[in-house]
Formats: structure tokens, C-alpha cells, sequence
């Protein structure tokens, strides 16, 4: 079920919000049917795989149970729950990848099963071993299986996150949702979510046709400057809009629920390093990796050895997480090489004017979305050939102003997040504005097809 469509907006967000509601004085049985609807909204894609949702929830909070129990002595429960986990990910997403790549290698004759990709379970997954991981190793609190599974299955950000830690969301399933400050997340919440669907219907769906067909088009022939320009560019900004749209989105829904997420983008294309462009962009994924895996393997504090090879496992892991491809892989160590090329300029005190170090930053972006999104390493090529005017300084600029406003709604002002949660105040203007924009995204929506959201594929 997609946030932007007529029957989540006008069905299930309003039957949840009053079942929710309804049950407020009662914890067990509001967090209960949150957990039905949650089910009932993933079960929605296929209902196939809730039996998988369920299965790694179980067998998990199990053998965190077994390891609690036991008196945290031996870890052989979180070790054999964190292995399960991480091979129902591997198996469903990256087993096509492996096998046809062995086939290639050795010759070897594999099954090569048609296996559907479980929506949202890179992202269910992570979230699932980050608390047994800490559980073992931070010394993480029991939770009771009804709020472990509410922590893994709250809708609005089991699909694409944001990547909640437990400790940042279970402790507040205790607040009473009708709490002091009511009116004031209703309404946040509403607004976040209406200005997610703007983003999403008018602008990041709005690019995709333009990325689309100069992607395409390499198949036929290799682009001109200008059509490769225009396709690099429209991916940029539609990538960023259709994520964040959603992380609003899901933070908004979250909030009308009394619940706060954690903010996913801060402005990431306005870093003026690589640098802190991971600190800005999908945050709590640069996060995840960072306490899980960058600092475990050792990160800066054991020599430079080590944080070089922290630094591109962790980057090369980012760029497989999501996707199963050598151009995911590719891209990801290559911003890891930017990262460690970035922390020895900066550690020797270099800098550069502010405009320029952007300038650069954001065009290594560019170049990188290039290889994230091109289906293999030709298609990037030819593209960054165009790129350079080795195909000709030709093609077409349609699609040029709707880039300059996604660059203008991407880069110059407060964001999105900030701008609903720190800066808006209740004025009759905005409550019309933002009611009639969300009339005009029900019309739209109700039109046509809507477009997934980009993440839904990692």
C-alpha cells in the first residue's frame, strides 16, 4: 500500500488513526491493533511474506528471550538469531546475484529459482540484528514480545525507514497518545505527510521520465552532452525528493500516531564534502553503519591500516545493501575512497572557498548517482562519456526548469523537516494551503498509476 494513493489516505490512515485512538487508555490493546493494522498494511503487497515478518520477529525475540534468561551468560542465542537474520537477507536478496556469478566463474550448474524480493526487509532486517546486537554487547532491556513486535512492525517506516533503533522508538509506545501537545502533532504530522506527497506526485515523479528515457537511451546510442546532463541530473534530484518525501511522510504518519522518528536527510546537496555529505544524507542508515560496523571493525583509533580497511568495507557493505550488483558495489567504494581521500585533506589542515569545495562535492554526487543508477558498468560509461561532451555537445534540454525547481526545493531554504517541526506557527493561511494541496494530491493520485517509491527495491 503506497502513502500516496486514495485508499491509504482516505481509508486506512483514518480507520488506524481511530482505532488507535480509540483504544488510547488501554496500552495492550491500542499497541495490539496497531500491530493488526501494521500486518494488515504489509500484508497488503503480498501477503505471502507477512509469514516471514512474523517468523523473524518470533525466532528472534526468542533467542533474545533464551540469552535473557539464561542470565546473559552465553551469546550462542544472539550469534545463531543475528546469522538467521542475515541469511534470510542474503538468500532472498543477494542469492540470484551469487549464483549467477558463480555460474559465471565455475561453470557450475546452479538452480536458478525466481525469487520475489520481500518489500522492506533490508530495512526490517537491520533493525531486527541491531537489537540483538545490543542486547549482547549494550547491555540493551527486555521488551515483552508485544512491543518487540509493534518496534519491528510499525507501518509507517517498515517499508523504507527510517532505520529506528529500539531504545529510539519502544520507550515511547508507554506515552499515552493523548497526551499534552495532541493538536500540535496532528497537525505537524499532517503537514509533514501533505508535504511528502507534494514532493513525491509533482516533483520526483514529475523527473523519473526524464532520468528514465536518458538511461534508456544508452541501449541505442550514447548520449549527447546535454541529454546526458539532463538524465544525471533528473535522477539526482529525483532520488533525493522520492526518499525524503517518503522519510517526511512516514515521520509525519508516525507523528500523528504521538510517535517521533528520527530525521532522515538534513540537506545533504548543499555538503561541501563527501564527508558531510554522509552525515546529511539517509542518516540513520550512515548511523546503523557506523556503530555496527565501521567502529566494531576499528574504525580510526587502531592506525591507518585499519581505518582504510573499515572505511571501505564499511562503504563497499553500504553500496551492497542496496542492491545486489557490482555497480552497487562500485559505487559504494568509491565514496569510500572519497571518505579517506576527504579525511587526509581535511587532517592536514587543506581547505577550499566554500563554493568550490560544494562545487566539487556535489559533482562527485552526480557522478556517483550515475553508476547507482545505470543497470551495468557500459551504461555508466557511455553516460559519463556524455557527460564529458565526448558524444557531442548536443540533445535535448527539456525537463531543464522542473530540474532547476527540484534544485531550488532540494538546496536553498530551511528543509522540509525543519520547516514543519521548529519553524511553522498555526495560521489560517497555512491550514487552507495545506488543505487544498492535499485536495490536489488526492485528484492527482487518483488519476493514474502512482509510482513506487525508489527505496522499495533495496
Amino acid at each position: 500500500m503506497l502513502f500516496q494513493t486514495q485508499g491509504f489516505l482516505l481509508a486506512f490512515l483514518p480507520v488506524t488513526l481511530a482505532a488507535w485512538y480509540a483504544c488510547a487508555q488501554r496500552a495492550a490493546r491500542r499497541e495490539w491493533a496497531l500491530i493488526a493494522c501494521s500486518l494488515f498494511f504489509y500484508a497488503w503487497w503480498d501477503a505471502r511474506f507477512v509469514v516471514l515478518l512474523l517468523a523473524q520477529t518470533l525466532v528472534s525475540w526468542g533467542l533474545a528471550e533464551i540469552y535473557l534468561r539464561g542470565g546473559r551468560r552465553s551469546r550462542w542465542p544472539l550469534v545463531l538469531g543475528i546469522a538467521a537474520n542475515l541469511a534470510v537477507l542474503v538468500f532472498f536478496k543477494y542469492w540470484t546475484f551469487l549464483a549467477g556469478n558463480l555460474v559465471a566463474a565455475t561453470g557450475l550448474a546452479l538452480p536458478a529459482p525466481t525469487i520475489v524480493l520481500p518489500i522492506g526487509i533490508s530495512f526490517f532486517t537491520f533493525e531486527i540484528m541491531s537489537y540483538l546486537a545490543d542486547v549482547g554487547w549494550r547491555d540493551a532491556p527486555h521488551y515483552p514480545l508485544r512491543r518487540f513486535s509493534l518496534f519491528v512492525m510499525l507501518f509507517p517506516r517498515l517499508i523504507a525507514g527510517p532505520i529506528v533503533r529500539h531504545h529510539e522508538i519502544i520507550p515511547q509506545f508507554e506515552l499515552n497518545p493523548l497526551r499534552d501537545g495532541l493538536g500540535q502533532r496532528l497537525s505537524i504530522g499532517a503537514m509533514l505527510l501533505i508535504a511528502g506527497l507534494v514532493k513525491k506526485v509533482f516533483l520526483a515523479d514529475a523527473l523519473a521520465p526524464f532520468a528514465d528515457s536518458a538511461f534508456a537511451s544508452v541501449a541505442t546510442t550514447a548520449p549527447p552532452f546535454q541529454t546526458a546532463w539532463i538524465g544525471a541530473l533528473a535522477f539526482t534530484f529525483q532520488l533525493f525528493l522520492d526518499f525524503s518525501a517518503y522519510s517526511e511522510m512516514a515521520i509525519g504518519i508516525a507523528l500523528m500516531l504521538g510517535f517521533t522518528l528520527p530525521q532522515n536527510f538534513d540537506a545533504p546537496y548543499t555538503a561541501t564534502s563527501i564527508r558531510d555529505f554522509w552525515r546529511r544524507w539517509h542518516m540513520t542508515l550512515s548511523r546503523y553503519l557506523r556503530d555496527y560496523v565501521y567502529i566494531p571493525l576499528g574504525g580510526s583509533r587502531e592506525g591507518v591500516g585499519r581505518y582504510i580497511w573499515a572505511t571501505l568495507f564499511t562503504m563497499g557493505l553500504c553500496g551492497l545493501w542496496h542492491g545486489a550488483g557490482w555497480t552497487f558495489l562500485a559505487w559504494g567504494l568509491l565514496h569510500g575512497a572519497a571518505l579517506l581521500v576527504c579525511h587526509a585533506w581535511q587532517a592536514r589542515g587543506f581547505t577550499l572557498p566554500s563554493p568550490v569545495a560544494w562545487a566539487l562535492t556535489f559533482l562527485f554526487v552526480v557522478i556517483g548517482w550515475v553508476l547507482f543508477r545505470a543497470p551495468n558498468f557500459g551504461v555508466a560509461a557511455a553516460m559519463l562519456q556524455g557527460m564529458a561532451g565526448l558524444n557531442g555537445l548536443g540533445g535535448s534540454l527539456e525537463g531543464a526548469p522542473l530540474i532547476a525547481l527540484a534544485a531550488a526545493v532540494s538546496m536553498i531554504g530551511p528543509t522540509t523537516y525543519k520547516a514543519m517541526t521548529t519553524m511553522l506557527r498555526p495560521r489560517p493561511v497555512f491550514a487552507v494551503l495545506a488543505a487544498s494541496l492535499a485536495v490536489i494530491v488526492l485528484l492527482e493520485v487518483g488519476a493514474g498509476q502512482p509510482q513506487t517509491f525508489i527505496y522499495f527495491q533495496f
